[in-house]
Formats: C-alpha cells, structure tokens, sequence
C-alpha cells in the first residue's frame, strides 16, 4: 500500500506562520527542521494556498535544503477558473514545479472534486500522462462532495491511487460532511486515504474545558489536537494525517505524539464519544441556510454564512478559525457590520432569528 510502514503524521502547507503578508520563512524552516529530525516526511501543499506561496516557501524551507529522496511532496491542480485544456492544465502544473524546485511531484491531486467538472475537462486523462511522463509518481484527488459522487468517481476511475477526505471525529457522522462513508466507499475501493482536517481547520484544538472535559480526566497533559489526529491515524488504510501547522509549538505537540504513534485506546475512544456529545449539547444559532434571507438584503451580507461563522466561535471556542470563516463569507458580500437593521430578513426567516442582532454582536465578535 501506498505509504506503508511510513510515519502518519503530514506536514501540511496551507496555515503556515506570517509577518504581516510575508511567509515567515525563518519559522518554517525550524518547523521543517523538527519534522525532518523526526523521521516525518510527507509535506502538502497547492496551487492556490496563499496564492502560491505556499509553493515557495516548501521549496526554501525543504527542497533547497534537503536530498530529494529525503521527503515527499503532494500538491494540486485546481479546477476552477483556470482554463479546460490540456495546455491549461500543464501551465498549472509547470508553474507549480517551478514554485516548488522540483522535477517531479510524489503525489499529484485534482484539487476538490466536489462535481462533475473533472469529466467535462478529461482532467484523468491528463494526469494518466502526467504520470507515465514521470511528473507525477502517484495520481489522485481531493474530495469535498457526496458519498454518491465519490462513489461514482472511483468507481469510473481506477487510476486513481489514493483519496484525501475530510475526515475527523466530529464529522464521523456528520451528515454534511458523511466522513465515515467516504472513507468506507474508498477502503472498498482498495484506495489508500490522506486525511485532512482532522482538528476540523483548529476548531477541535480549541475546545473549551467544559467540552474537552472528557479529555482531561483521562490525561490531563494530553493536547486536544492529540485526540483528533491520532483518532484519524488509528484508521487503517491511511497514507498520512495531515495538519496544518502554524507555530513550532504545534510541530513539537505533534511529532511527540506520533513519533511512537500508539493507536486509541478503547478507554480513549469513550472519552471521544463523550467530547462529541458535549459538542452537540452546545448553543449554536439555529440556521438551516435556507438564505431565504439573502435575497432580499440591501447590504447582500451573506447571512448564512456569517452565522455559520459564528457557530465555529460558538461550539469550538475558536475565534481565529471563526474570523477566516467571515473572511469567506464577506468576499463578495457585505459584512454585518454593514447591517443597516431593516429587519427585511427576519420577516421571511422560518426559524424567526433576531438577525439584525445577530449581525451586530457578529460584527463586534468577529470584525
């Protein structure tokens, strides 16, 4: 199998540390100095993280100072208004080789199958000779869409080598998400799975003490990101567990415990459970992103997901993840501090939210 007798932990490029719009690259080569003194070797990155300059930084921090048979680097082609030929696709890809310093990539995504674009382009056609070119040692995909789609993807396509899903143990069940079917529609499959986030953007790492009780009754030391990713690692058929590491401390929490990675115990798997219910018992606004409000707002604040925003500040206690969040939400939109409070919204909400209020404590919470 892919990755076999590989460490689990992957270092991954999207949430790397900055001064001010700058990477901090001096930061991310100690980062990359500890992962690698570790025996850790599968780093992750894009195209279009940091608009590319995730790519680089991965080439300084890494390829520059590091035997390329010493590590393993993943990236992706995206999809989205980038072109649809096969002369398209290769700028990307050659634009990504020169970003990162590299003649050929271990492991080459199509970056977010969520629809059926990728048969509309014969992106798979592509990548086939990308790897018998030698570019590409190993083809497969990112994944955000349906188990129904997933489940048409593999089964039309056997080139694929491997998945990334989203996978953690808050999203497990969760119907949106449906990370366990996903990750049994691949197993059947005989794919191997790189997981990503499996501390859910951070939000899992930042559990308030009444949520991640549960966690601290049973090891007191234990960081609650050591949970959610050994949780992903104790899966089987899994090539690495990505994590978005920002800070050297979370590099040195992470390599601790997955250098000697143990999987969960079943005690360990209770107080899981336990967490998970905790989660589900915390207040959140009750929005069903109807957006039956967002037609009729004359500031186009996308309200939804500014409440989806703030639900992350509300149930994971992560205010970093949530103000990421409200910069999605407000790319194209207005904020809610623009909310002029003409209450139109709430006239055709069926939930009956007070979203002018909503708007203005998201505003002062979140702007």
């Amino acid at each position: 199998m892919l990755g076999e007798n590989v460490k689990k932990l992957g270092f991954g490029f999207m949430r790397l540390p900055h001064i001010g719009e700058e990477t901090d690259l001096e930061q991310v080569k100690k980062m990359v100095d500890l992962f690698m003194s570790k025996g850790f070797t599968y780093f992750d990155t894009a195209y279009v993280y940091d608009g590319g300059k995730s790519e680089e930084a991965l080439r300084d921090a890494l390829v520059k100072r590091y035997p390329r048979e010493s590590f393993t680097v993943a990236t992706k082609l995206p999809l989205w208004n980038t072109g649809t030929t096969f002369e398209d696709f290769r700028k990307l890809t050659d634009t990504s080789l020169e970003r990162l310093g590299v003649d050929y990539v271990d492991f080459y995504l199509i970056h977010n199958i969520n629809d059926n674009k990728y048969e509309e382009y014969n992106v798979w056609e592509y990548m086939k000779g990308l790897k018998a070119e030698g570019k590409a040692k190993h083809i497969g995909f990112s994944f955000h869409g349906t188990p129904e789609l997933l489940e048409k993807v593999l089964s039309e396509h056997d080139e694929a080598e491997f998945v990334q899903l989203q996978i953690n143990y808050n999203d497990w069940e969760n119907p949106d998400i449906a990370s366990r079917r996903c990750y049994e529609i691949a197993r059947a499959h005989g794919k191997p799975v790189v997981i990503m986030e499996p501390v859910k953007g951070g939000a899992l790492a930042t559990l308030s003490d009444e949520v991640a009780a549960p966690f601290r009754a049973l090891d007191p030391k234990a960081s609650n990101a050591s949970f959610a990713i050994r949780y992903a690692a104790s899966l089987d058929g899994i090539i690495a567990v990505l994590s978005g590491m920002s800070t050297l401390a979370q590099v040195e929490d992470n390599v601790a415990y997955m250098d000697d990675f143990k999987k969960l115990s079943e005690e360990e798997r209770r107080a899981v459970a336990a967490v998970v219910e905790n989660l589900q018992k915390v207040r959140t606004i009750g929005c069903t992103s109807c957006k039956y409000c967002v037609e009729g707002c004359p500031m186009q604040i996308n309200i939804p997901r500014v409440i989806s925003a703030m639900n992350v500040k509300l149930k994971y206690n992560n205010l970093p993840d949530a103000k990421r969040q409200l910069g999605f939400a407000t790319r194209d939109g207005g904020k809610p501090s623009d909310c002029i409070a003409c209450q139109a919204c709430e006239g055709v909400c069926p939930q009956h939210l007070p979203i002018s209020k909503i708007m203005a404590e998201a505003a002062e919470t979140l702007e």
